[in-house]
């Protein structure tokens, strides 16, 4: 990386609290490296407490832009000068361009997410899904999955800060897309346990599994989960969430973490960014091989 830093290199950054465990910088200075552009990408630990001047850096030092996660994903909107239209509906933005001081909010994690299953060889276009969660990842994975096409979707959340996101992010299907969404509170386990039995794919969009709730998981019990039932846990560090772990142990065939969609919403905030296509299956392989290499 020392060879490719000179007094031209941009910078690139990733605002979020926690943020140690991201795959981002790997996956984005090795894609840098491999197509020879000058930019560098580094992780920030910032919460909504220094959201704001955090962002005021952006323009400051010149940076070309910055991803944004939790808890920062929403936080973020006011301190932005445009929007996306996707960004704007979903009310989120995961990807901050600067163009001559102009910051522009994007949103590539519900792309990142329709994406990483087609690679798998997975359509749940047409199909039914259950829903964990309404906050910045729970909210575009909703508005991306009925636009691209899910007939069917029963969001659960619970009565909390997030309750009325929830609702207007159901409000916001039912209106602008032909996919039916129903909002349902977390707290009632019969509805849930219902709800995932009759869906194609089950969605767990919460922070539930990750630091500090590695042991944790909404779904505790196997016999909820059928074998042919797809289950998609958007955390990816640890790799194997204690969901996955109960799925596997109900021998449900289509387990997942987040790790495919962290490398297609970056392929697509790369674009942004750059200009160009992130070589992805390159990638993959660096991010598959250290996915790997942090099981032994």
């Amino acid at each position: 990386m020392t060879e490719r830093i000179d007094g031209h290199t941009l910078l690139i950054g990733l605002m979020a609290y926690p943020i140690r465990h991201s795959m981002s910088p790997t996956m984005h200075n090795n894609a840098f490296a491999k197509l020879g552009l000058n930019y560098a990408y580094l992780a920030f630990e910032i919460d909504n407490k220094k959201l704001p001047s955090a962002i005021e850096s952006i323009r400051t030092l010149d940076m070309r832009g910055s991803n944004v996660s939790m808890p920062n994903k929403q936080k973020v909107l006011p301190l932005l000068d445009k929007l996306d239209p996707a960004a704007e509906m979903c009310g989120a933005v995961n990807t901050i361009v600067n163009d001559d001081g102009i910051l522009t909010g994007y949103t590539t994690d519900g792309i990142g997410f329709m994406k990483s299953l087609d690679d798998e060889g997975i359509n749940i276009r047409g199909h039914k899904m259950t829903l964990a969660g309404a906050g910045g990842a729970g909210t575009v994975i909703a508005v991306q999955a009925a636009l691209d096409g899910v007939s069917e979707m029963s969001i659960f959340n619970l009565h909390d800060a997030e309750w009325e996101n929830a609702k207007h992010n159901v409000d916001l299907i039912n209106e602008r897309t032909s996919c039916h969404a129903t909002l349902h509170e977390l707290e009632d386990r019969d509805d849930f346990k219902k709800e995932i039995q009759d869906s194609y794919i089950y969605t767990d969009a919460t922070g539930v599994g990750m630091k500090p709730l590695e042991d944790k998981t909404l779904v505790d019990d196997p016999s909820w989960l059928r074998k042919d039932l797809i289950v998609f846990d958007t955390v990816y560090a640890p790799r194997t969430t204690k969901l996955m772990k109960v799925a596997q142990e109900a021998g449900v065939e289509h387990v997942f973490n987040g790790l495919g969609m962290m490398l297609e919403q970056g392929a697509a905030a790369f674009k942004l960014w750059t200009g160009e296509d992130m070589p992805v299956d390159y990638i993959r392989h660096i991010l598959f091989d250290e996915d790997a290499a942090a099981q032994k």
